[in-house]
């Protein structure tokens, strides 16, 4: 562990030490004493559990985004302010299944008396992240080695799970019932919301299924691999430029055989990303002859993103248009 994340965790620590002889609520009760006026305060790691905590919490909750708007999430680290913040939080949610890699020493640090921790894909059916690479390129890699490795520091499993809306939908209901759990005043509130932020999500996946049906092709190419759970869930491929942490680069031969693999399958777009340099994508459209266009995984949002009033939803039907014109 980096000497500042140690730093962090021991603060965190204290905190949470020095709050314990007053704690007196458990996870288990729903919130008493105090103010009882007071919003409980939600702390989310990326964006879409931070819209579904919103969603379902609407104005009786308060909620905070670890990561900032325009980080890529794979190498956050989160401030020593951060995680004192952190230890007021009455829930505190993140993604799990190995995305952030500071969440298990914070989350042991903090009293679980006050704060109710929420791993949304725990009990989720993962995809392993070796299979990310099952399809990807016909070929022996020379850095493979070394990929394998990387995508080992970031857990057995792939992270990405809020890209299938269906999983999503089960990680949001246990935002919901911890919620209900904490904040039982206005559960009746927080599952009226949850159930129109689920019909919201079986019909973005009803939309998905009818794209993929008519897609004349099923492979796209993508600029990391962090799109396998939307693949599966609608029958499609994908073949991803990086692994699972998009700051992994291609050797020259893995260029190369990116662009035959472009031509010989007859792929019309290189599809990248808007949290990460383009690059290496362009390069390879480039040579191949072909076009780029965006598709966004929904790790974080981009300043224009919230100036432009972009959701989950939202960005999704991007990306659905984007792979409706690609895999034509």
């Amino acid at each position: 562990m980096k000497k500042g994340l140690m730093a962090i965790v021991s603060l965190i620590a204290a905190v949470s030490i020095a709050g314990c002889g007053a704690a007196e609520q458990t996870a288990s009760t729903p919130q008493t004493g105090g103010d009882a006026n007071a919003k409980p305060k939600v702390y989310t790691t990326i964006y879409p559990l931070e819209y579904v905590a919103k969603r379902i919490g609407g104005d009786h909750v308060e909620v905070t985004n670890i990561i900032p708007i325009g980080v890529e999430p794979h190498d956050f680290e989160p401030t020593a302010k951060d995680m004192v913040a952190l230890a007021n939080a009455d829930i505190f949610a993140y993604n799990g299944s190995g995305l952030e890699l500071w969440v298990d020493k914070a989350v042991g640090n903090l009293d679980k008396n006050k704060t109710v921790i929420v791993n949304a894909s725990e009990g989720l059916e993962l995809l392993k992240a070796t299979e990310e690479h099952e399809h990807e390129h016909e070929h022996e890699h020379e850095g493979e080695a070394a990929t394998e490795e990387h995508d080992h520091d970031h857990g057995e499993f792939d992270p990405h799970v809020w890209l299938d809306p269906t999983k999503l939908k089960a990680q949001a209901e246990k935002v919901k019932n911890t919620l209900v759990q904490k904040d039982q005043a206005h559960a009746a509130d927080y599952e009226k919301n949850y159930a129109q932020l689920a019909a919201d999500l079986d019909q973005l996946d009803q939309e998905f299924q009818n794209m993929a049906a008519q897609a004349a092709k099923k492979e796209f190419m993508t600029s990391h691999s962090a799109f396998s759970y939307l693949a599966n869930r609608y029958g499609l491929e994908q073949v991803a430029i990086s692994g699972l942490n998009p700051a992994d680069e291609p050797s020259p031969a893995e260029l190369k055989s990116l662009v035959e693999h472009v031509k010989e399958h007859n792929i019309s777009y290189v599809l990248f990303e808007s949290l990460v340099s383009p690059k290496v994508a362009e390069v390879i459209a480039k040579e191949a002859g072909v076009k780029t266009a965006t598709l966004n995984p929904l790790e974080g949002l981009t300043e224009d993103d919230v100036k432009g009033g972009r959701d989950y939803l939202s960005i999704m039907r991007d990306n659905l248009e984007t792979l409706k014109v690609a895999l034509q």
